[in-house]
């Protein structure tokens, strides 16, 4: 067995992917671990109305100016090709669920249970991947690089939840670090 691949689910991954990309682009490392989680969320959404087991949209569509929909958002940071809602606490920036700011702890508990003995290494090697690029290009190209290396599935109502498998060893190549 390939100790460089790893089986999981597509959420966390995109979580990790969304905060490290967050993070190179001038977020603290809690801000970012909320932003990642609402990326991964928001992203479950779209997938849920595309083989129709979701409503139609709350939240503002790509390409048009965010509108108010009572997330108690203070203003909206656009990670992964995705506007998302966002509010200045005492603690700092945070992502917003509905109308209560994302625990990182939360996010972090999260991860290192999807993870579990992998979260450094693939954080890692996704911060490295992330560090190719300048903040401005990482945003435009950050999605399309999840892309590549987010675990295979099956499409539609049967890939929702499967597990695939995470190659470490694409996104070291991906960086250009093989």
């Amino acid at each position: 067995m390939n100790e460089n691949i790893i089986t999981i689910n597509r959420a966390p991954v995109l979580t990790l992917c969304s905060a490290v990309v967050a993070e190179q682009l001038g977020y603290d490392r809690d801000a970012a671990l909320t932003l990642g989680k609402a990326v991964a969320g928001l992203n479950a959404q779209t997938k849920g109305r595309m083989i129709g087991i979701s409503g139609e949209p709350k939240a503002p569509e790509r390409g048009g100016p965010p509108k108010k929909v009572g997330l108690a958002e203070d203003f909206w940071v656009e990670i992964c090709n995705r506007p998302v809602p966002t509010k200045s606490t005492d603690d700092g920036v945070r992502a917003v669920i509905k109308d209560k700011p994302i625990d990182p702890e939360k996010v972090h508990k999260y991860l290192a249970a999807k993870f579990a003995d992998f979260l450094g290494s693939v954080r890692e090697a996704m911060a490295q991947l992330a560090a190719a690029f300048e903040p401005e290009e990482l945003e435009d190209v950050a999605y399309a690089l999840y892309e590549q290396f987010r675990p295979k599935i099956a499409s539609g109502k049967r890939g929702r939840g499967q597990k695939g498998e995470l190659d470490l060893d694409l996104l070291h190549s991906l960086a250009g670090t093989t």
